[in-house]
């Protein structure tokens, strides 16, 4: 994937290492495996994901809601500049309708999400049936809302099966490249390389449909 001169609202630097959130590197590579037509992704800042997502599944739509303005100009220029612009519907700000939109007639579908507490406004089945169906990769915000993850745990364990992911540390050691210029380098230089600067201990939520084809049991 071509980048950008910058990120917005993220880490710019481990975007560019191939290191930003690894963790869920395993549950990206299962998403693309099972050829989603439709992809939805919320709070999408300049692109990583959607685009990223649009390169790996060529036959698949990417739905794109970013309420920055910056954000959405940035993700522009990253579906430009990648060639799937044709495949990116850009939206502004993501309601509880526009996301049951977004979804409406789409029998397979993944969301991501990254709203910074605003999932608990958003992810409820019960107001948008359609999320029954889908897989979901949820970035959890308890430091902002507490008890965040056990509510959107609960609305989704009749239906889904749900993992949670937690942030790994990260030190100089994840520098992926070895060269003199590293080894000179202060270790401290490495060490802001590789961060991404979270205020907490973060973690995630991979939620699979119990009845889909490659979902958990």
């Amino acid at each position: 994937m071509r980048y950008i001169h910058g990120a917005v609202g993220s880490a710019y630097v481990p975007k560019l290492l191939g290191l930003y959130e690894r963790e869920l590197n395993q549950y990206i590579e299962q998403a693309c495996a099972l050829h989603f037509p439709l992809i939805v992704d919320i709070g999408a800042a300049e692109g990583y994901y959607a685009v990223g997502l649009a390169r790996r599944n060529p036959h698949g739509r990417v739905i794109a809601f970013e309420m920055e303005e910056r954000g959405r100009a940035a993700l522009k220029q990253m579906a430009q500049l990648n060639e799937v612009t044709q495949r990116v519907d850009v939206r502004g700000k993501c309601e509880l309708e526009d996301l049951q939109c977004a979804l409406t007639g789409a029998d397979r579908s993944l969301v991501v999400c990254d709203v910074e507490g605003y999932e608990e406004d958003l992810l409820e089945p019960k107001a948008i049936p359609a999320l029954a169906r889908a897989h979901l990769l949820v970035e959890m915000h308890d430091f902002i809302r507490p008890g965040i993850t056990e509510v959107i745990t609960k609305r989704f364990t009749a239906t889904h099966h749900i993992q949670r992911i937690w942030q790994e540390p990260r030190n100089r050691s994840d520098m992926p490249y070895r060269t003199l210029g590293t080894t000179l380098l202060p270790g401290r230089y490495l060490d802001w390389a590789v961060s991404e600067w979270r205020p907490v201990r973060m973690s995630w939520l991979w939620i699979e449909p119990h009845d889909s084809n490659g979902a958990s049991t």
